[in-house]
């Protein structure tokens, strides 16, 4: 007995132990000295409910991980991606297609995968990384038989935080509405407060006849609790987020930007960035969130209709101020460096025209990606773009040569005879002109050219060869095989070379004894006007492509960029990285 009663004492000091390691939430401690306040005012049966529930202690777990999430205090619970349920979907699918190959670990694997609980638990992970889980409350109930107007009062606490909505006037009645909600601010988590809302009043001051810049001097002039009086809108208001990923093309000051609605509510960004779209219910102005940004609160961004027409306003006055110089810096029969096979340069023609005005058309504003993971034995092309002379060729070598067994080139095909010496498949692929042009008709090559009245080229069928047997494919073609090589099915990971200032290049280029490739079998170093065509050619390139690019090396130090490319080869086998979305579904 006395053992048991031992015992009993134990349980209870551990239980008084836990007790005092307990710490209740301030919030839910501010409305139980409430309750005690207004105690008189509720039934003793609420009351005591009231008590039960709020010193709960899973209630006050439940708040403590309820702002751990929403405040984002913790590294660690930082999510890695939102779409965790997609991924395991397209795990399953891809075991489906191989469980008679499955080893015992694979098939256990592929029956936990398909267990509720689990993906269950993934949803909920998903639906906490899209921020989805704020409280939806429900609209209010309108009596059609009832001819007054509704009114319903929000309550806000001011604080440094930007109440995240933006008000306008309607044109129609003069009445001041709530224009824009963004997401994750104050007035969205509130749940209360929706586009088309009219303000009739501010900490009861009416609104009837003012600006929505007098209302504005209201909120800025008030202090602790801002009372909105609001005759509700009549439409839906859902405030689901998007999933929408896009990579930005351009650079954005929201503080510069004359026509943005609130220079307050703007998000500014460079290009390259990676934004959550949340929201594209407005024409003209997006919400979005930079990615990884643990700021709930979505800003501004203009939209790809509104970023389009002002690319298309400014290049109409730089067609009239004559500063076009820019597109046709390259003539038709401008010539171009390519490296048919091993160290040979060859020099070949392309007819430039018709497809610099194609590409000079498209618009790069924002580009919707999703994540990439790796793939293991099926490597994504490495295809390096850049000015004939800019150094591609010499950081190409380097590359294959850390292993030549893991990096490959393709082997180029030509229409010109064999000479002494040469093997059929080695050097080149030699094939009939006739041959040769009926595969470019059909869109077999990814660059080709003619050179001293032969075609030389690359056939798109030697690329996938090589990423299909598990090498990693470099390629350093003429800048307008992008269109050929930018595709779902290649997945490539382009880096573009570009080079240093002029002053720069003549430095570098000198200090290493370089020699010119603008002419074949060249001994001699590079002259001023080639250093100069280097660089108008990068130009144009930067101008037509660089929302292709995914990485950017300056070639200014020959040891650093191979560096660089180098660090590059490895994270496309280590990391997830952002690609067009086309190219994951």
């Amino acid at each position: 007995m006395s053992t048991t009663g031992e015992m009993s004492s134990d349980k209870d000091e551990k239980t008084s132990d836990s007790e005092d390691r307990f710490t209740p939430d301030p919030v839910i401690g501010k409305l139980l000295s409430c309750l005690e306040k207004e105690s008189g005012m509720l039934l003793e049966e609420d009351l005591a409910f009231l008590n039960v529930m709020f010193n709960s202690k899973s209630l006050h777990a439940l708040v403590n991980v309820y702002n751990k999430i929403r405040n984002g205090t913790s590294d660690k619970l930082i999510p890695v991606l939102s779409s965790s349920i997609d991924v395991l979907a397209d795990v399953l699918e891809d075991l489906a297609r191989k469980t008679y190959r499955l080893s015992e670990d694979g098939k256990e694997l592929f029956q936990l995968l398909q267990k509720p609980h689990l993906q269950s638990l993934l949803n909920v992970h998903d639906v906490v990384a899209q921020k989805d889980y704020y409280p939806r409350l429900p609209e209010i109930p309108r009596d059609e038989g009832d001819e007054e107007e509704t009114i319903k009062i929000v309550q806000l606490v001011k604080s440094n935080e930007p109440l995240g909505a933006t008000i306008k006037k309607d044109e129609a009645t003069g009445k001041i509405v709530i224009a824009r909600v963004l997401h994750g601010g104050a007035a969205d988590r509130s749940g209360l407060i929706h586009v088309g809302d009219e303000v009739v009043e501010v900490n009861n001051i009416n609104v009837e006849g003012k600006t929505p810049n007098d209302v504005l001097t209201i909120l800025q002039n008030s202090e602790g609790t801002i009372t909105f009086k609001l005759v509700p809108t009549d439409g839906k208001y859902s405030i689901r987020e998007s999933r929408v990923r896009v990579r930005a093309h351009f650079n954005y000051d929201s503080a510069n930007d004359p026509y943005i609605p609130c220079k307050e509510a703007g998000l500014d960004f460079v290009k390259g960035d990676v934004l959550h779209i949340v929201s594209q219910d407005d024409a003209y102005w997006w919400q979005a969130r930079k990615e990884g940004d643990r700021n709930m609160r979505a800003g501004l961004i203009p939209s790809r209709a509104l970023q389009e027409r002002r690319i298309v306003y400014e290049r109409e006055q730089m067609g009239k101020n004559g500063e076009e110089a820019l597109c046709s810096s390259v003539s038709a029969s401008s010539s171009c460096v390519v490296t048919p096979g091993g160290n040979k340069i060859k020099k070949i023609i392309y007819d430039l025209a018709e497809c610099d005005d194609f590409d000079r058309e498209q618009i790069a504003t924002y580009e919707e990606v999703a994540k990439l993971y790796p793939r293991p034995g099926i490597y994504r092309p490495i295809v390096l773009i850049g000015a004939p002379g800019v150094g591609r060729n010499e950081l190409k070598r380097r590359l294959i040569d850390t292993d030549p067994d893991k990096y490959r080139t393709p082997t180029p095909y030509t229409t010109r005879p064999m000479r002494p010496g040469e093997e059929n498949g080695k050097e080149y692929y030699f094939i009939p002109r006739e041959k040769m042009e009926e595969d470019i008709e059909a869109g077999k090559f990814i660059e080709f050219g003619e050179y001293k009245g032969n075609l030389y080229g690359t056939s798109a069928d030697s690329v996938k060869e090589i990423v299909n047997s598990g090498k990693v494919c470099i390629l350093n073609p003429h800048f307008q095989a992008l269109k050929m090589l930018r595709t779902p099915q290649l997945k490539p990971y382009i880096v573009y070379i570009k080079p240093p200032s002029l002053e720069a290049l003549k430095e570098t280029r000198g200090a290493m004894h370089a020699r010119s490739t603008f002419d074949a079998n060249s001994s001699r170093g590079f002259t001023e006007e080639e250093f100069e065509d280097i660089l108008k050619s990068a130009v144009k390139i930067e101008f037509l492509y660089d929302h292709f690019f995914d990485e950017t090396i300056v070639n200014a130090d020959l040891a650093s960029a191979f560096s660089q490319l180098l660090a590059a080869a490895n994270r496309l086998e280590t990391e997830p990285l952002w690609v067009p979305a086309s190219w994951v579904q």
